[in-house]
């Protein structure tokens, strides 16, 4: 398949860049600055704030895009792209897939949530719901639409379990917001790419899929792991509320200190998803890193 990606330098995008191709997959890419791409990657210039510059992007011959570029943290501009980018897909059956986060379902309780759990967003997510739902929509007309929402993402240094060990390794121990019980749902960033590409492939119009292979990991445990990756023995400390949101600002502490527990079994079931990294307290304390 040829297939537009947005936001594929990113984090999360450059891994899922990476398994479309080792699966054969011709990957078009979509930039704000062709200059930070790899060598010889085919390239188009557009932003998620020019509608003009996405709509010229889906040609006849994409057969899907994925969408993977951080949002604008403005609902109108969002919307517009999702617009955008659906509006040459419509009629055809080919793949839009739209990538939102665990986040939107707000705080769980014990509760293991799975993919029809009504939203309760937290502010730093609080009109993603109605992307998703626009999204959506869309599969009513001949469009393979699809949500994903990755759980907090993880591997190879990055995501916040990265930031984690850079805050360890400032404050002399591991730091976590909120309660010792608190748990994050998550995924190994590799595990996550297998899911995009099989997604892009197989998941059927209208789903939303969840992106978690660990559903209920311990922050006081991460924390743990993070200080031990970060040269220490292995302390975690309670980062105070006011604390946090002097550092990271008050809408990512508020993320930080969320207790959720959801299920991506029926995604694994559903497309075959057999998610395999190591897990997250293995990696971060220095075990094998996949």
């Amino acid at each position: 398949m040829k297939i537009l990606v947005l936001g594929s330098t990113g984090y999360i995008g450059s891994a899922v860049v990476r398994r479309l191709e080792a699966e054969g997959h011709q990957v078009v890419h979509l930039a704000k600055d062709a200059g930070r791409l790899p060598a010889g990657a085919t390239a188009l210039i557009g932003d998620l704030a020019d509608p003009a510059s996405l709509r010229a992007a889906v040609t006849d011959d994409i057969d899907a895009v994925v969408n993977l570029a951080t949002p604008t943290g403005d609902e109108a501009v969002d919307a517009a792209a999702v617009d955008a980018l659906a509006e040459r897909l419509r009629g055809t059956g080919r793949a839009f897939l739209y990538t939102s986060g665990v986040w939107v379902l707000g705080a769980t309780g014990d509760a293991s949530l799975d993919e029809d759990a009504p939203t309760n967003a937290i502010a730093m997510v609080d009109y993603r719901p109605r992307i998703e739902q626009r999204v959506l929509a869309a599969a009513g007309d001949d469009l393979r639409a699809v949500v994903v929402r990755p759980g907090i993402v993880y591997g190879h240094g990055g995501g916040i379990p990265g930031l984690m060990t850079g805050w360890a390794r400032e404050q002399g121990t591991g730091r976590y917001v909120g309660s010792a019980a608190t748990r994050w749902p998550m995924v190994h960033v590799d595990d996550l790419a297998e899911l995009f590409v099989l997604a892009v492939t197989k998941a059927h119009a209208g789903s939303v899929l969840h992106g978690v292979a660990h559903e209920a990991v311990p922050v006081a445990a991460l924390a743990a792991a993070a200080d031990i990756a970060a040269g220490g023995t292995g302390r975690a400390e309670p980062w105070p509320v006011d604390q946090a949101a002097e550092a990271v600002g008050g809408p990512f502490t508020e993320a930080l200190g969320l207790n959720q527990v959801v299920s991506g079994q029926r995604t694994a079931a559903e497309l075959g998803w057999r998610p395999s990294r190591p897990y997250v307290l293995t990696e971060l304390a220095g075990g094998d890193r996949g």
